[in-house]
């Protein structure tokens, strides 16, 4: 089988397309398969994407993609399934799905992992993502051949236009690039973890009461957030940022003895695949959890990490683990073993494979 994937970035680049299915491509040249990989952004534009200014740049980028898909449509005929990863055009109608389904014929593989049918409340406001045309998803959903989700609140929108929709996770790579423990004997001070875009930032406002009050206790931490920017916060004395890079990844993360994933109970954080308690767990180290979307599937309660919805839950959550080193150590385990079974790469790898058969 000969498989296009159309994705909006650059391989290699974006956490989303990393962990949803390029880190399966070796199984589908494995399984005979050949496929091709065309991107709507070229690598310049990404690079510049989320820096202010270059607004010229970006434009043109955005022209340069459109060219490009439309070129791309002369060459959708050799192809015996079109693998789709949210959309093939950032911003206008769903026109290239259309006539990749009803003009060509292709049997398409729609994938997303976020509640893309909705506005992120913490999107930027731009001219560009005025454009968006967020009602397009229920339309490739019914065109699909198989829509594939990241978690049964996303299948359960797909269902209502296409009865072919499977749950798809997230998953991570436990032997090549998660393939690392934190060792939680070493006598260090507890670092407190999080990582995420500028966009999830907003959900650290149900933190902050909670670690100041810790800290003005005295109970010695470290908060480090990992991102590409750091957060506005200043009534944290203990509060550290690390900027996020792909070379370091694995290495920063591990810093952490516990990640924490607040979340606010919102219909698009609902959508959430619960990437950052995956990475925390699969490291070897306990995640502390809002209970919203799929956290509370992955998370298990005192067992491989804490489901907090309150200021106390939070805060009886975070005294246990960091007066208690070996309860750090329990959870910590049974956390990676949770990645491996259930979240990881070979333990899904059938499900994936089974799109394209």
């Amino acid at each position: 089988m000969h498989i296009l994937f159309i994705v909006p970035y650059p391989p290699g680049k974006a956490p989303s397309q990393r962990f949803r299915f390029e880190q399966y491509f070796d199984f589908l040249t494995e399984k005979g398969h050949t496929y091709h990989v065309a991107p709507f952004l070229s690598d310049s534009t990404w690079a510049i994407l989320y820096k202010p200014g270059h607004t010229l740049a970006k434009v043109l980028g955005i022209l340069g993609g459109f060219v490009r898909r439309a070129a791309l449509l002369f060459t959708v005929p050799r192809y015996d399934r079109v693998f789709i990863h949210r959309e093939a055009a950032p911003i206008g109608p769903p026109i290239f799905e259309w006539l990749i389904a009803k003009v060509l014929g292709k049997k398409i593989i729609y994938d997303f992992d976020d509640a893309i049918w909705m506005k992120d409340p913490a999107g930027e406001q731009t001219f560009i993502s005025s454009l968006k045309w967020q009602q397009k998803v229920g339309s490739i959903c019914r065109w699909a051949y198989k829509v594939s989700c990241g978690n049964a609140y996303l299948r359960e929108y797909a269902l209502q236009f296409n009865p072919n929709s499977i749950i798809n996770p997230t998953t991570l790579d436990t032997e090549h690039l998660h393939n690392q423990v934190r060792d939680q004997h070493q006598t260090s001070r507890p670092v407190i973890g999080w990582t995420g875009t500028h966009t999830t930032l907003r959900h650290l406002d149900l933190v902050w009461p909670v670690l100041e009050k810790l800290e003005n206790e005295g109970y010695d931490f470290e908060f480090r957030v990992i991102s590409n920017q750091p957060p506005e916060h200043a009534g944290l004395r203990s509060l550290t940022f690390t900027p996020w890079r792909k070379a370091t990844e694995i290495e920063d993360l591990l810093g952490f003895h516990l990640g924490l994933m607040p979340l606010v109970d919102d219909p698009w954080a609902r959508g959430k695949c619960a990437f950052k308690a995956l990475q925390y767990m699969s490291l070897g180290m306990p995640a502390l959890v809002s209970p919203v979307g799929m956290n509370t599937e992955v998370v298990q309660e005192g067992h491989n990490g804490y489901i907090c919805d309150t200021d106390a839950e939070w805060e009886a959550a975070l005294r246990k683990l960091l007066a208690d080193q070996e309860l750090r150590a329990k959870q910590g385990a049974m956390a990676r073993r949770t990645i491996v079974e259930r979240y990881s790469v070979v333990s899904n790898k059938e499900n994936f494979l089974a799109l394209f058969q």
